[in-house]
């Protein structure tokens, strides 16, 4: 095979070609590739409904789109900016790990991390971080195949856990700033013509942050999908994301910010802060510019800090809104355990897998995930949040309040 042959060629030979003579355990890899890649699209898809929110829940919450429409507009502008640029993906893909010490089952067990921690926070309403879970998945399982040498240590710091730290901070000033500033700017405006205004305005502002989002995050699971590719020796080291990988990751972020993240969003729309149309506006428009200024670096920032981080600084910027800082300090401790918890679960999927070992071993882990995500699921059901109750007032919990029964006269 010489070194002009395209990829194209690679995946569109004959099955003769491709089959004949290959043993069981390559047959076998191909079949954990595949399994490896329908999980890691699972993962995009709570990606998305994860992290809807971060766009709409200001939206929402202030009547600028009604939540069918916010999700659904959402789900087509991260589905187009997961086209515009590759820079995180690379960063995923080759830049914190040693990728010729990857194998399939790496990738399985950081994904089920992941998984797992994303369902979680999503249950309990906490807008945590869907790229921290994913990084901290994969570093955890590579960790427990082949120790501290296959990360890199250096890019991890800077490229991941300082833009962690600094981007809410950030996201808080710039949106305080500009919260303030909007304020003093439309002193002078009737009511109606304010609340129409800004309420346009957020429109535009939350559409920039859904086309941020798929900008950046979606680039995450390519990545990953690309080191599973790489780990497989289906592509070179150092490749970038194939097309169809760019198509599927796309689609699957997009369909799940369609499905609404109902219990993320009502914790950013109510819980944070009680919040105007301009205050809205202030916070996705900062939101935006911090999140597509990283995406053009390849930094793999969390949407959600910046996002959360951009509401309370709308919140600090307009003298007397109530920042309820007991769900503040809950959403920082939950960022603080993101990598460490999710590092964990891929660490211990990854020693489950190679306990029982072989493609068998990928099996049981993405069964157990399975079953998890099914249990969580259920769980959530028996307190249903959705579009019809999203924005009912905040009580202290993700789950509104159930409607008193009218008594009778």
């Amino acid at each position: 095979m010489n070194e002009d042959q395209t990829a194209g060629e690679y995946c569109f030979r004959s099955l003769d070609a491709e089959f004949a003579g290959r043993d069981s355990e390559e047959v076998g890899n191909d079949v954990v590739l595949g399994l490896v890649v329908v999980t890691a699209l699972a993962f995009d898809f709570t990606n998305g409904f994860h992290d809807t929110g971060n766009a709409m829940a200001t939206t929402i919450a202030t009547g600028a789109l009604r939540p069918r429409i916010a999700v659904a507009l959402s789900g087509v502008l991260n589905l187009i900016g997961a086209f515009l640029s590759l820079a995180v993906a690379a960063t995923i893909a080759s830049g914190l790990v040693d990728t010729k010490l990857v194998t399939l089952t790496v990738v399985a067990a950081g994904l089920t991390g992941a998984i797992v921690w994303n369902l979680l926070t999503w249950f309990f309403g906490i807008p945590s971080s869907s790229s921290q879970a994913l990084i901290g998945g994969v570093i955890g399982a590579m960790l427990a195949a082949a120790g501290g040498q296959a990360v890199k240590w250096h890019n991890l710091v800077a490229k991941v856990i300082l833009p962690a730290v600094l981007a809410p901070v950030i996201a808080v000033l710039v949106a305080a700033t500009g919260t303030w500033l909007l304020y003093r700017i439309s002193r002078g405006l009737t009511s109606g013509g304010r609340n129409h205004g800004f309420r346009i305005g957020q429109i535009g502002s939350a559409s920039m942050v859904s086309l941020a989002h798929g900008t950046n995050d979606a680039q995450k699971t390519m990545g990953v999908i690309t080191l599973a590719l790489i780990a497989n020796g289906t592509l070179p080291a150092n490749a970038t994301a194939p097309f169809w990988v760019i198509l599927t990751c796309a689609l699957a972020i997009s369909l799940g910010t369609y499905v609404g993240g109902w219990r993320v969003i009502r914790t950013l729309g109510k819980g944070l802060v009680k919040i105007e149309s301009r205050q809205g506006m202030a916070a996705q428009s900062s939101s935006a510019a911090v999140i597509l200024l990283s995406a053009s670096f390849g930094y793999a920032l969390s949407t959600t800090h910046v996002a959360t981080g951009s509401i309370i600084g709308a919140g600090l910027g307009k003298k007397g809104t109530e920042v309820r800082w007991n769900v503040a300090g809950r959403t920082v401790s939950a960022w603080a355990l993101t990598l460490p918890a999710a590092g964990i679960v891929g660490a211990a999927a990854y020693g489950l897998a190679s306990a029982v070992g072989g493609s068998a071993g990928v099996i049981v882990d993405l069964l157990i995930l399975v079953a998890v995500s099914a249990v969580i699921y259920a769980r959530s059901r028996a307190s249903k949040v959705d579009h019809t109750n999203v924005n009912d007032e905040w009580t202290g919990v993700v789950t509104p309040a159930e409607p008193q029964p009218i008594a009778a006269a």
